[in-house]
């Protein structure tokens, strides 16, 4: 008997936070996790205001430097990359999805660190865009619709899984629903609510497949 058909024609994942833990690599890299808490949070700062691309590894040591940290810790980050590990949940919920519907991600990052990142969540998505493929970091609109392009499937028929408060006003502002995994319990950004918020993977299979 045929499958019936998902509720979407592709899923899209932010990757260093909504498939991965990337939070656990930044606070061993900094040694404590609140040096890691504050050098990422900067970063994010520093990438959200960004806009255009600059090198991932650049802002990764200018946040670090104004977090009263060792810019060279950028280099240590990048040397460990291979250690990120996908949520526990990450691999079940991608096997349930894989055939039903296209997967790809929107990364903000360079494209060796995004494809590399993306093996270490598995081999299933059709396409890895990064910050520096689309010439700009998201919450802009580029990274998104280069993905969609990338698809050619239309905006309201492609499920964004975001991981940061950003994602969510960033994948709603070109048209797509958004599935927030809100790990954390990050608080929203701007006020912005995404279709669907939950504190791990588990309910996206059944959102997706219903």
């Amino acid at each position: 008997m045929a499958q019936p058909a998902a509720r979407f024609d592709a899923v899209v994942f932010d990757l260093l936070t909504a498939l991965l833990d990337s939070w656990a690599l930044w606070n061993s890299v900094a040694g404590s996790s609140e040096d890691g808490l504050r050098w990422r949070r900067r970063y994010l700062e520093i990438t959200y205001a960004c806009g255009a691309y600059r090198p991932y590894e650049t802002l990764v040591a200018e946040a670090a430097a104004d977090a009263g940290l060792p810019s060279a810790l950028a280099q240590d980050l990048v040397r460990r990359w291979d250690e990120l590990q996908p949520w526990t949940e990450a691999p079940g919920v991608l096997r349930r999805l894989a055939g039903r519907a296209p997967l790809a991600i929107a990364t903000n990052c360079s494209v060796h660190l995004g494809q590399a990142a993306a093996r270490r969540a598995g081999t299933l998505f059709s396409h890895v865009v990064t910050a520096e493929d689309a010439g700009f970091y998201k919450p802009r609109p580029e990274p998104y619709r280069a993905v969609l392009r990338a698809l050619g499937t239309l905006p309201e028929r492609t499920l964004f899984v975001a991981g940061s408060a950003s994602d969510v006003p960033g994948a709603q502002g070109v048209g797509m629903p958004v599935y927030w995994h809100n790990r954390l319990g990050l608080p929203s950004r701007n006020g912005a609510r995404a279709d669907w918020t939950e504190p791990s993977l588990e309910q996206l299979p059944a959102i997706v497949l219903g």
